[in-house]
């Protein structure tokens, strides 16, 4: 019982603060939705090329870029951590009575809140832009929650890597150095059957691709459950990694007060 009521308190103060600072959500939303906007303008006729497997490509671009949107977001989660850590903040609560886990659990669930209004956003702009999500309801809740759920991924390693460099141009840099080779080593862009054999090996290992293709899945008008399954259950399992990660840094930095 207290570790929920720990949850909600850490929930609530970090809730208070994105609401204080709501240009932070603005601008993880105006990027993707530029890049929905010029990538589905300039790539428009890729639809006809032979192998495209689809009728438009917004159709195509329009559940990767809702996936974008949330990566992006979790990304900068640790960015919380670092200005706890900076006020003094993340000291005091180390030393309370408070439950570890729920520092992290409670910076999640706010994640998760705002990330879903994202998705949402994003999903409405992709209509706007003639996005189809033939999949109904049930398939937009769906993608919600993938979305999600990278999202969250992102949001616990970016925790990590801000436990350990606890500066902001660090986790800015390191956010950086790793988001483009996680867009375009995928096939948010592009059918992996239509590029090289190397970036289609590298795309198997990428957790932006596992939710694009999960995504495309789950609100396309031909789905397959299985596929959608087996990328969502590789999320799940990389999920419950990087929440130990989390947690081991937090192990870490305690010992190192």
């Amino acid at each position: 019982m207290k570790l929920i009521t720990d949850i909600w308190w850490v929930f609530i103060r970090y809730l208070r603060s994105i609401m204080r600072s709501p240009f932070i959500i603005l601008m993880t939303v105006v990027q993707p939705v530029l890049w929905m906007f010029l990538f589905g303008q300039v790539f428009s006729s890729m639809a006809e090329l032979p192998g495209f497997g689809g009728n438009s490509y917004m159709d195509f671009l329009g559940p990767g870029i809702v996936m974008m949107s949330t990566m992006m977001a979790g990304a900068y989660a640790g960015m919380g951590i670092i200005s706890d850590y900076r006020d003094g903040v993340l000291d005091r609560f180390l030393i309370s009575p408070i439950h570890r886990s729920s520092l992290l659990l409670g910076g999640l669930l706010q994640d998760a809140l705002t990330m879903t209004l994202q998705a949402l956003i994003m999903i409405g702009v992709a209509m706007l832009l003639g996005t189809q999500f033939s999949g109904g309801l049930s398939g937009i809740l769906l993608l919600i929650l993938i979305a999600v759920v990278l999202g969250l991924v992102m949001g616990a390693l970016s925790m990590s890597v801000g436990l350990i460099v606890r500066q902001e141009k660090s986790l800015t840099a390191a956010v950086g150095f790793t988001q483009l080779p996680l867009l375009f080593l995928s096939g948010l862009f592009m059918p992996l059957d239509l590029v090289p054999g190397w970036i289609e090996t590298a795309a198997a290992f990428n957790p932006l691709n596992w939710a694009v293709e999960a995504g495309r899945e789950v609100v396309g008008t031909q789905t397959d459950g299985g596929l959608a399954f087996q990328y969502g259950s590789y999320l799940l399992v990389m999920f419950i990694i990087s929440c130990l990660l989390v947690l081991g840094a937090f192990r870490v930095y305690q010992r190192s007060l």
